[in-house]
């Protein structure tokens, strides 16, 4: 067998699947892991890359959404500072599951040395899960509400909590 063809068949194995290990195609072809490398990083040009964690995806409304709450914020804030973080309370949500996720070892695949790094949104399934609803101001934190999978947070139901403040 060519080199040609055996540079042509991995590059079809990882193309076939972009997880697999050097050693399995090693494996596969009867050769050993270091000609299977040299192949992948000299003649195919490729490096295994692990995927990048984005925090969540947004689309063109929720980015439009959020460019004009921040210019709110802002306003608010040139007109009195003090004023401003002395009253702002602000919150976040996550999720918290019960799931054992892939590994960075586990997530890498078989790219092009000129290819974008993979992404990986954290958005996991989960059978078992719940809502944590952090709440602060400039002092620190003020509630941190724990909510079961299919119950929702109403923010109505905690606002005595923060009279005088801006939600």
């Amino acid at each position: 067998m060519t080199t040609l063809e055996i540079i042509d068949q991995i590059h079809e194995l990882i193309l076939e699947d972009c997880w697999i290990s050097a050693k399995s195609i090693a494996g596969q072809l009867g050769f050993s892991r270091e000609r299977v490398g040299s192949i992948i990083h000299e003649d195919l040009d490729m490096r295994k890359l692990s995927a990048k964690w984005v925090p969540k995806f947004l689309n063109a409304d929720q980015k439009c959404q959020r460019c004009q709450s921040s210019e709110q914020l802002l306003e608010f804030f040139r007109r009195d500072p003090n004023e401003f973080l002395s009253r702002l309370v602000t919150m976040d949500e996550t999720w918290l599951c019960h799931y054992y996720p892939k590994t960075k070892q586990q997530s890498m695949e078989w790219r092009h040395s000129g290819s974008p790094s993979p992404k990986k949104f954290r958005v996991q399934k989960s059978a078992e899960k719940f809502l944590a609803s952090i709440f602060w101001d400039q002092d620190g934190t003020l509630l941190i509400g724990y909510h079961p999978k299919g119950h929702t947070n109403h923010t109505g139901a905690i606002e005595g909590h923060f009279e005088g403040k801006m939600l």
